[in-house]
């Protein structure tokens, strides 16, 4: 029996498409990503608010590199003040919660900041005040300050200012009555580790903000 001879045949190169610009999926840049961040945040809200049976707005806007959402008073009413609680604590705890159905919804960790009836707005203009009280303080005496406990939004406000101020500072203690010490400009010239200290704490309170 003759053999048939096997002719074979030259596989075809695989080719890999390269995908145009036209076929990319488009890369959101960073405020489309925080605009969705604070949709999100105003759909748990509002619905929070609808469970609840409370009244409130929704106000969306972006503050440097985060969402900023605000329960604000609405045509039907004000928004309870118990939202806020003593000292902000409410308000802490339900910026946990919205930030963890951003996070839930897009997979990113969030660091949108909710303010509810102007209570962050009108502490920031308290912080700027006590920080430049203690600022004064500082450059008078030649001495460090202590302020009282603050959580880590207001003392993240602190540093700013007094970073901008030409002084150093740094956050001392643990949670919850961690606190701000702000020291003289001398202080971190003459001592590295107490600048680099600084920066650590301003980095860490930015974080936790």
């Amino acid at each position: 029996m003759s053999e048939t001879p096997i002719t074979e045949v030259a596989a075809e190169p695989e080719t890999t498409e390269t995908p145009t610009p036209e076929t990319a999926a488009p890369k959101r840049s960073r405020r489309e990503l925080l605009e969705r961040e604070g949709e999100v945040a105003a759909d748990f809200l509002e619905t929070l608010l609808d469970i609840a049976d409370l009244d409130g707005d929704i106000d969306l806007d972006i503050d440097g590199d985060r969402a900023a959402v605000a329960v604000v008073d609405s045509d039907e009413g004000r928004v309870p003040r118990r939202l806020v609680g003593q000292d902000g604590k409410v308000l802490e705890a339900l910026q946990e919660l919205t930030r963890l159905a951003v996070q839930s919804a897009t997979g990113d960790r969030s660091r949108l900041m909710l303010d509810v009836a102007g209570h962050r707005a009108a502490r920031r203009a308290e912080l700027v005040e006590l920080a430049q009280q203690a600022i004064d303080t500082v450059k008078s005496s030649g001495e460090s300050v202590d302020l009282d406990p603050m959580s880590a939004f207001e003392r993240k406000v602190v540093h700013d200012e007094v970073l901008a101020a030409g002084l150093v500072s740094d956050s001392s203690g643990t949670e919850p009555r961690r606190y701000v010490v702000v020291h003289p400009a001398e202080a971190a010239a003459g001592d590295q580790s107490t600048d680099a200290s600084t920066s650590d704490s301003a980095a860490a309170d930015s974080a936790d903000a």
